[in-house]
């Protein structure tokens, strides 16, 4: 079975969402769109308070080349151009919308008619994905249109769609694969278009077979230029660079992209962004969320649109449990708790997480045993110790020639720890200080 060459770990799946099929959450009665959904320069407002917006309109246009468009979810009144608070009480800029019953902008397919062909160009398909704001989906929020913009020189050999999920809890992806994936193989046809891509495959984790199946099923009839490829369950086998090593055998060195080997990867959630964008000309408006927990009254796999509260979808299932310690945006291993849990959904949130104060409770810290468990899990080679170490002390210099800048920040080191040492915590600190160091030497 297929997997990446070194470190990984196997944490608890926890996939207590898996068999709950996606559901269309009720409008809410407010949206908070916020104008930055995806790495780059922040959208522009082009509407301004009092104006009527419909469902799907522009109202964020992108400030430059990596940037993405943002559009209204809802039909309603704005009814702010101003700040909100973000999930960790920070302020950010966004536009509130009072919502009305929904009146789409003429052109988008509403409709439940799935359309298999497509016959634009390459560039025609790049302009529809940019124009509709389609960013990565599975957290790291791209912009796809930069992405599928191939420089000079480079080709794109091989489409790698994550479909991994390796993340516990979360099921989003899961459930996509599963209902939707007429259209979701539709998407990868057409990326793989636009990348003139000479070989595409899907991989998952060997512990979904019924996705596996069923997208193996619907290949053979409708894509069977697409390869489904089972994988062995090892996280994080989700990281693009992992994900490629696991199925094409090649390395991304440090400080390389996939295209230096040849590989675009692009999440399962963005494939069907796509296909919407595409053949339905429908902006990326609405996302599936995993709102679930221990002690959740109920789970579930809820389609959400941008801007929605958190708190919404925490009541909409049953509220927060009496015993609950943590809100976390995303999975337990790469997700940040939430301290506003008014804070609205975004482009790149897959999961609602709530841990009880069991489960979320950090050890006490001891002193390190020098074991070198955090050495032998790290998927990167690093050594996570020395990188902590350095980063307590300051020590950028160091921490830059021990490749910090490398970190994927996936918490295996701090998992494994026997010593409960925030290993990650202190390791991203010096991961910011080292690239502002960088950032500014470049600017020299």
């Amino acid at each position: 079975m297929k997997t990446f060459p070194i470190g990984g770990i196997h944490p608890s799946d926890s996939k207590i969402s898996r068999d709950c099929p996606i559901e269309t959450m009720p409008l809410p009665e407010t949206v908070t769109i916020p104008l930055s959904q995806h790495i780059g320069a922040p959208a522009e407002a082009v509407v301004t308070k009092g104006e009527r917006v419909r469902t799907g309109q522009l109202i964020g246009r992108s400030t430059g080349f990596v940037s993405s468009n943002i559009h209204s979810s809802v039909t309603g009144t704005v009814t702010a151009v101003d700040s909100y608070l973000d999930p960790a009480g920070l302020r950010r800029p966004g536009v509130t919308i009072k919502t009305e019953p929904d009146e789409w902008m003429e052109g988008i397919d509403t409709s439940d008619r799935i359309i298999r062909e497509c016959t634009l160009s390459p560039q025609e398909i790049v302009a529809k994905v940019g124009a509709a704001g389609v960013v990565g989906m599975g957290g790291a929020t791209f912009p796809t249109q930069v992405k599928l913009s191939v420089p000079d020189g480079r080709k794109a050999e091989f489409l790698i769609i994550n479909g991994v999920e390796c993340e516990p809890y979360l099921t989003d992806d899961y459930r996509v694969m599963l209902e939707r994936g007429e259209e979701l193989l539709t998407g990868i046809r057409i990326l793989a278009r636009a990348l003139g891509a000479e070989r595409v495959m899907v991989g998952i984790e060997n512990n979904k077979p019924e996705a596996i199946g069923s997208l193996r099923q619907l290949a053979a009839v409708s894509a069977p230029e697409v390869e489904v490829v089972p994988l062995k369950v090892q996280y994080p086998q989700g990281s693009e660079k992992h994900l490629i090593a696991a199925l094409t055998g090649r390395e991304v060195r440090s400080g390389g992209l996939p295209i230096d080997v040849g590989a675009i990867v692009q999440n399962v959630g963005t494939a069907l962004a796509v296909y919407d964008a595409v053949q339905k000309n429908k902006p990326l408006i609405e996302r599936v969320v995993t709102v679930t927990g221990p002690s959740l009254v109920r789970q579930a796999n809820l389609k959400v649109r941008i801007g929605t509260a958190v708190s919404e979808l925490l009541d909409y299932c049953g509220g927060l449990p009496a015993d609950t310690g943590k809100v976390i945006a995303g999975g337990p291993m790469m997700g940040r708790a939430m301290a506003h849990l008014g804070a609205p959904v975004v482009k790149g949130m897959s999961a609602v997480l709530v841990l009880p104060e069991s489960a979320s409770r950090r050890m006490p810290e001891q002193s390190c045993i020098r074991c070198g468990k955090c050495v032998s899990v790290c998927p990167m080679g690093l050594e996570p110790y020395l990188l902590s170490k350095l980063s307590q002390k300051a020590v950028w210099d160091e921490a830059e020639a021990h490749r910090v800048t490398d970190c994927i920040e996936c918490g295996s080191c701090s998992w494994k720890c026997p010593s409960a040492l925030p290993l990650l915590d202190y390791i991203r600190l010096g991961k910011t200080e080292v690239m502002k160091i960088i950032r500014s030497r470049k600017g020299r």
